[in-house]
């Protein structure tokens, strides 16, 4: 069983989203690029094995991608209160599902590199 350090998962996260919205504004794929920085670090700063690395890396890439995906209804949320309505709930369930795997994809990937570029240096 992991031992999770939250200091690290909580660093993380808050690189995660400020990278995610920073990126987001200037390239489309800015928050992946954000999910991916901020998994690597933390998969730096806890070390260990691959495993532990990739359970880091996937607490942070999924709770960022929620927190990205909330604040970014919330931004624009007059713009999509009428069109939910009109669409169903069906397509926000499906980006929310979307959103929690690609943040957890990239959460693992990243874990694992940061794990490998310390045990390298």
């Amino acid at each position: 069983m992991v031992k999770v350090k939250w200091t690290p998962v909580i660093i993380g996260l808050l690189l995660a989203i400020i990278l995610a919205l920073l990126f987001g504004m200037f390239i489309s794929w800015g928050d992946i690029l954000g999910y991916l920085i901020a998994t690597i670090f933390v998969g730096y700063s806890v070390g260990g094995d691959y495993k532990n690395g990739a359970i880091h890396g996937v607490l942070v890439g999924v709770d960022a991608s929620i927190i990205v995906l909330i604040l970014s209804l919330i931004g624009l949320g007059a713009l999509l209160a009428s069109n939910v309505i009109i669409t169903g709930l069906e397509a926000l369930i499906i980006v929310i599902i979307l959103a929690l795997i690609i943040g957890g994809i990239f959460g693992v990937v990243g874990g694992v590199i940061g794990v490998l570029i310390k045990n390298k240096v």
